[in-house]
């Protein structure tokens, strides 16, 4: 009886649909023949174990690309949360440095400057104050 209502179903669904393949065709032929043949009944059989299989392939994929999905939004928000953290902590280190009051291309022009920096001494010097204020900050 479930396969009946399965059967009854699926042919319906098959119906509505533009584009079916041919065993899918065949399958909506027999089903809707009540006088078939041993032979026809066999093969209906076979189509209604292929559809039903067609089926649960199909869910399974839809279960897969949810599940991939998921993860590609999971990755994409631990990047955001990493990337956001990061900004957060340079703003920070804006703020340290009691620069927060100077327009941002100061602040650009600044962080060119040093950038283009190749003596390491000053780097080191740089790191010094810097590594000393964090220091004192964590203290407090």
């Amino acid at each position: 009886m479930e396969n009946d209502s399965w059967l009854t179903d699926r042919v319906a669904y098959l119906k509505g649909i533009k584009a079916r393949t041919e065993q899918q065709e065949l399958l909506v032929l027999l089903a809707d023949n009540p006088s078939r043949s041993a032979q026809d009944s066999k093969k209906l059989a076979a189509l209604v174990k292929a559809e039903k299989a067609a089926v649960r392939a199909s869910k399974a994929r839809q279960e897969v690309a949810i599940l991939l999905n998921a993860e590609r939004r999971a990755i994409k928000e631990e990047q955001r949360r990493t990337r956001n953290h990061r900004l957060i902590l340079q703003g920070v280190l804006i703020d340290l440095a009691g620069l927060e009051h100077r327009s941002r291309g100061e602040l650009l022009g600044l962080l060119l400057a040093a950038s283009t920096t190749d003596d390491p001494q000053h780097w080191a010097s740089w790191k010094v104050k810097g590594d000393a204020l964090l220091a004192e900050k964590e203290v407090t």
